[in-house]
């Protein structure tokens, strides 16, 4: 898995244990994801090209780096939508577009239902979001279609994969780079990720059925 970049961070690996405890309640599910988000996404971005500028202080004249490129954020509805949230707090001027997908549960493929990209499609760097990357299907199909779109750098951020995500991900779009917060053991037969942390999704929105 060269290709993936598995963050180090110990305060990374101190709010995964927070996400995988089926005790946490989903409006403290969607702040860990916010947090765990910020600080992917500082070691995602950090390869980010920037120019030198000078910048005016009150006190005179001081040396800096501008990002100038355009950035668009796309979480894959829905379970991105609280990873875009965490992005959008480090790159507040950034552009969101959405991507809808679900996976078939027979085949496990993805199938598209929303796409809300912009009809100037421009943006130098893409990010696409999403807390699992299991099969890697939705992954994929979302930077299949930003690179149809004309995206020229893709960056995807995850929280938990699996090999056999990451390996999808790295042949179908060998040209994405990969950050997640970690990868674990392995798909079961209804493609979650084990251990994992359950349904994302679900366990950010309250949506996750009750026993009766």
């Amino acid at each position: 898995m060269a290709g993936v970049h598995v963050s180090t961070h110990p305060l990374v690996a101190h709010h995964v244990v927070a996400l995988r405890d089926p005790a946490t309640k989903p409006s403290e599910f969607r702040r860990v994801v916010r947090q765990l988000t910020r600080l992917l996404g500082y070691e995602a971005t950090g390869g980010l090209p920037a120019r030198d500028v000078r910048a005016p202080t009150p006190l005179g004249e001081a040396a800096g780096r501008r990002v100038d490129d355009r950035i668009a954020i796309v979480p894959i509805l829905r379970a991105g939508l609280g990873m875009a949230d965490g992005l959008l707090e480090m790159i507040p001027d950034a552009e969101v577009w959405h991507v809808g997908l679900f996976r078939d549960e027979r085949t496990l493929e993805p199938r598209e239902y929303y796409n809300k990209l912009p009809r100037d499609v421009n943006a130098e760097v893409a990010i696409v979001v999403d807390p699992m990357l299991a099969t890697g299907g939705s992954a994929v199909r979302t930077c299949e279609i930003l690179r149809d779109a004309g995206v020229r750098r893709i960056i995807f951020v995850g929280l938990i994969a699996s090999p056999q995500g990451v390996a999808a991900l790295e042949r179908g779009m060998p040209g994405v780079t990969i950050h997640v917060a970690a990868v674990d053991e392995r798909l079961n037969d209804s493609g979650f990720i084990v251990p994992g942390l359950g349904d994302a999704g679900d366990r950010q929105f309250g949506t996750a059925a009750r026993p009766h």
